[in-house]
């Protein structure tokens, strides 16, 4: 079983209570299918423009989360009921998980729940050695 933390953004908090990417973590589903049986070691949400993500990497790793799992909203959107790679809520994911992943030394995973069709799930490693992101 690998823990993990979850980061979600500021601008869907008061929209979205995680619900899809709590069960998709349960059922070891959608993004969370990299790493088969997950636990939740805890969520944090990023305030623009990802002031303390590092920080809060740190603390989850603290609690004993393995890797860190971005939910997929920051970099897809809705759009007829279906989600859209791209246009999500965080210009800078790509630079924000890049520098979590340097600077916590964990696994930064992005996409949780609702990928968008033919989206491979991208694992930023890091500094760390000897993560199998398999198991």
């Amino acid at each position: 079983m690998v823990k993990i933390g979850l980061i979600r953004c500021e601008k869907n908090e008061k929209t979205c209570p995680l619900t899809s990417c709590l069960k998709s973590l349960k059922t070891s589903a959608d993004g969370f299918s990299v790493h088969g049986n997950t636990e939740l070691a805890g969520v944090f949400t990023c305030r623009c423009p990802g002031d303390g993500l590092v920080e809060m990497a740190k603390i989850m790793k603290s609690k004993g989360a393995e890797a860190i799992y971005f939910c997929t909203c920051l970099f897809a959107h809705k759009e007829n009921s279906k989600w859209i790679n791209g246009s999500g809520f965080c210009k800078n994911i790509d630079a924000l998980m890049e520098q979590t992943a340097t600077e916590s030394g964990l696994p930064c995973i992005k996409g949780t729940a609702h990928l968008p069709d033919n989206y491979n799930v991208e694992i930023i490693q890091g500094n760390i050695k000897g993560f199998d992101h398999a198991r």
